[in-house]
């Protein structure tokens, strides 16, 4: 496109000045390196926006969806917040690093290993200011009291929820992996200490003890951990917070960002994950329960960090990602959302925890104006890890052969191949997805192979249960025939299943799913971690036919 410009200025005989301004803009053009805001959502469903098709109101949401590009095929690399959150930051599967299931805590030491390139840390190198506000969950290296400890790859026990030196720095936290500024809130809101942290230090000594209801206005849910916190902390203005602290760090930026120097803004919302405490005035907005309302709550929160883009002159220059961790929480009362014909996962089997579609197929929209075209819908299959990739080859950057194993550049469904770096055939053809308890899935196509009998997680078959035990040890299923995961074909076709087995192990063997030399997971890879999903080679003889 620009050769044919630059050779229609010639033929209607543009002056030589006018010419050479020309290219001089184009020059701009081609180093020109876009804002970058990821807004992660905690455990909101598939279905819960309306433009998914939800039935709760998420104006600022379907919005960002009409002006951009709206994935149908989206997965969080986890069902479930800290491994997630691993992939989506590294751009490699969680479960190649040392957690190889659940979550951690907020006491946890960092997961993130020392010396791995990050999102973050790759934008830092070329240029960019980056910063990190809301929920971490990836460990940090508080300082501990003499004589305490915490559990490392887990969430700490009541006793240990005061194990910790409040008046030292913590070190391996945000700051650590590549982020400039951090402002938030070390795990899960549900999850002690209940302070806010600036880079590396609570802003606020936690020096009294509280608790906080799981819904608002029930006393049906239980109630958080009960640890540490600060005097003025109240879990209720941690979304509130989180957005201010969002727009005024745009605020900041914005002079610079305009003169050249770009930055990338990493929000990972707390919610709508409990406790769910929407505040009072978007107590009883939905009509339908207190989920609902927290869920509009948090579509505010986005729309304000928009508004700030809109308001500083940035929305043209800024590439905007907004998805969820994983699916729905059963926190959200799911028979009562159904009661106004609204189902969290929408079409798709099982929530939060699980290795069904409803576990980690989450929502994922991409607005990046002049490059992305509005009001598009992709089929594409993408993930979470997938960020990294794409965003190296929206700025350039080669991405080292010992990161982003696990990463593919979308672009080119962004933006077409060949426009604006797109280059095509890069696109992901095939997937693993992981759940709570560790259980494996591997998706090529429309097929996906659970190596499971179960659910991995927390909906029925729940893991162990006699139910499970008399299932079949493997699950296959067509999804495009088959979206609720309803007729396991796994009998019928031996030979798929032993095709998909292989192309998991090879994965899991070589380190990397993307093109390059092999590189070492951290620790052992058992992606047969149920004793009943033998190896269908040896323990059904139709597979090898």
């Amino acid at each position: 496109m620009k050769s044919a410009f630059l050779l229609a200025t010639i033929a209607l005989g543009v002056s030589e000045a006018q010419t050479a301004e020309t290219q001089t803009a184009e020059t701009r053009a081609d180093n020109f390196k876009p804002n970058i805001v990821i807004i992660l959502a905690d455990d909101l469903g598939y279905a819960d926006l309306g433009c998914y098709g939800g039935k709760i109101a998420t104006p600022h949401l379907d919005g960002l969806a009409n002006q951009g590009m709206r994935f149908t095929d989206a997965h969080s690399s986890s069902s479930v917040c800290t491994p997630t959150r691993y992939g989506l930051l590294t751009g490699r599967y969680n479960w190649r690093s040392k957690l190889k299931r659940g979550v951690l805590g907020g006491l946890s030491p960092r997961l993130i290993e020392p010396g791995r390139m990050t999102l973050a840390s790759m934008l830092q190198q070329q240029g960019y200011h980056t910063a990190c506000i809301g929920k971490w969950h990836l460990g940090m290296n508080w300082t501990l009291l003499p004589g305490k400890q915490v559990t490392e790859l887990g969430i700490e026990t009541p006793p240990q929820a005061f194990s910790v030196d409040y008046t030292q720095p913590h070190t391996g936290g945000p700051n650590s992996v590549g982020f400039d500024y951090y402002y938030g809130i070390s795990a899960s809101l549900d999850m002690v200490p209940y302070t806010f942290i600036e880079n590396d230090r609570v802003t606020v000594r936690p020096t009294e003890t509280k608790r906080f209801p799981m819904m608002a206005g029930r006393d049906d849910g239980g109630q958080t951990r009960e640890g540490p916190a600060a005097p003025q902390f109240e879990a209720a203005d941690v979304l509130p917070e989180l957005a201010r602290a969002s727009c005024a760090y745009i605020d900041r930026r914005a002079t610079d960002a305009r003169r050249g120097q770009p930055f990338l803004l990493y929000v990972p919302l707390a919610s709508p994950h409990t406790p769910i405490l929407p505040t009072g005035e978007w107590r009883g907005k939905s009509g339908m329960n207190p989920y609902a309302d927290f869920v509009m709550q948090s579509d505010a929160a986005v729309g304000d960090i928009l508004a700030s883009l809109e308001r500083n002159g940035l929305s043209e220059e800024t590439l905007v990602i907004f998805t969820s961790d994983n699916g729905c929480s059963p926190q959200a009362k799911f028979a009562e959302l159904a009661e106004h014909g609204h189902t969290p996962s929408g079409p798709f089997r099982g929530h939060k925890a699980d290795l069904f579609e409803g576990g980690h197929r989450v929502p994922f929209i991409v607005r990046w104006p002049g490059q992305v075209p509005a009001a598009k819908e992709s089929s594409q299959l993408v993930c979470q890890t997938d960020i990294l990739a794409t965003v190296a080859e929206v700025t350039g950057f080669s991405i080292p052969d010992a990161a982003g194993e696990d990463s593919f550049s979308f672009l080119s469904t962004l933006v077409g191949p060949g426009e604006a770096g797109g280059q095509a055939g890069a696109n992901r053809d095939h997937l693993v997805s992981h759940s709570i308890n560790g259980s494996f899935a591997i998706r090529r196509g429309p097929w996906k192979l659970l190596l499971c009998s179960d659910s991995g997680g927390w909906s029925a078959p729940r893991p162990g249960t006699p139910q499970a035990k008399r299932l079949p040890p493997l699950q296959l299923y067509h999804l495009e025939q088959d979206p609720g995961e309803q007729q396991n074909l796994a009998p019928q076709e031996p030979k798929r299943v032993s095709e998909l087995v292989e192309l998991l192990e090879r994965v899991a063997a070589e380190g990397r799913s993307t093109p390059g030399t092999p590189q070492e997971n951290h620790g052992e890879v058992e992606i047969f971690s149920n004793p009943r999903a033998a190896d269908p080679r040896t323990a059904n003889p139709r597979a090898a036919d």
